[in-house]
């Protein structure tokens, strides 16, 4: 089985929005691969505490940490930023971990158009065809499936998201006959949706961070781009799922 932990950057309204982009990330890791993972997640955030006062318990949740720390700005902020970009090392060095994702801009869309809605169709429909062509890299099973692991927002609308795509999933094609549609089920998912505290999921924080560092990439704020924080993306290009499209070099889907 392969599980996909999941996170966003950026804000998904379209009116009086304060982002122009929306960014959704799906951090994959096969089930022989999660134990050997999560120890190391663990060893890392033994080292992060022992070197910044980080405690395993606190939850690395990127925005949050550099610009409204809380209680963590008894951590400097040059140090918080370092935190990041080791998580982004260690996240790389894990090379049977796959990310993708997924980029909304919102510029020249409909008021109308739903952000979270396309997004988190287009995130399951490549797990899906991944997870179907075999293309994850690592361990696998003959009859390998998949469940989703996201964070505690829209419960609701996700949940619904998934088992709408297990009736009716209509696919775009061209066809000799003209533009047309395919229904293609996502069958290969167990479950609904596992939704998790990302504060109480170190898998979940990367996904987080994978987000943060692409949506700084996109669209870096003043701070990041001082201390090249905008390039803390590129460190992840052994795991990006590249696949995910051939439009872009580093597998993003941009919608």
């Amino acid at each position: 089985m392969y599980l996909m932990y999941i996170d966003e950057s950026g804000d998904s309204g379209m009116r009086n929005s304060p982002t122009r982009y929306f960014v959704l990330t799906g951090v994959v890791i096969h089930e022989l691969r999660w134990n050997e993972y999560l120890a190391r997640m663990i060893e890392f955030r033994k080292r992060i505490r022992n070197s910044f006062g980080l405690l395993l318990r606190e939850e690395i949740h990127s925005a949050r940490m550099l610009n409204k720390p809380g209680d963590l700005v008894r951590i400097k902020r040059n140090d918080r930023l370092s935190i990041i970009k080791y998580f982004v090392d260690e996240i790389a060095s894990m090379q049977d971990l796959s990310i993708i994702n997924i980029v909304v801009d919102k510029q020249g869309k409909a008021e109308d158009y739903d952000v979270l809605d396309n997004a988190w169709k287009v995130l399951m429909q490549r797990f899906s065809n991944t997870m179907s062509h075999r293309n994850f890299p690592g361990p696998a099973n003959p009859d390998d499936r998949g469940l989703i692991i996201p964070d505690m927002s829209e419960v609701k609308k996700i949940t619904e998201i998934l088992r709408k795509m297990r009736r009716y999933n209509p696919i775009p094609n061209q066809t000799e006959y003209g533009a047309g549609y395919r229904n293609l089920l996502v069958t290969n998912f167990v479950e609904d949706p596992y939704f998790k505290d990302s504060a109480k999921s170190y898998f979940i924080q990367a996904a987080d961070v994978a987000a943060f560092v692409l949506y700084q990439r996109i669209c870096p704020s003043s701070y990041m781009k001082k201390k090249s924080g905008h390039n803390f993306f590129k460190r992840l290009g052994r795991v990006l799922c590249t696949v995910a499209s051939t439009k872009d070099p580093d597998g993003i889907v941009w919608l």
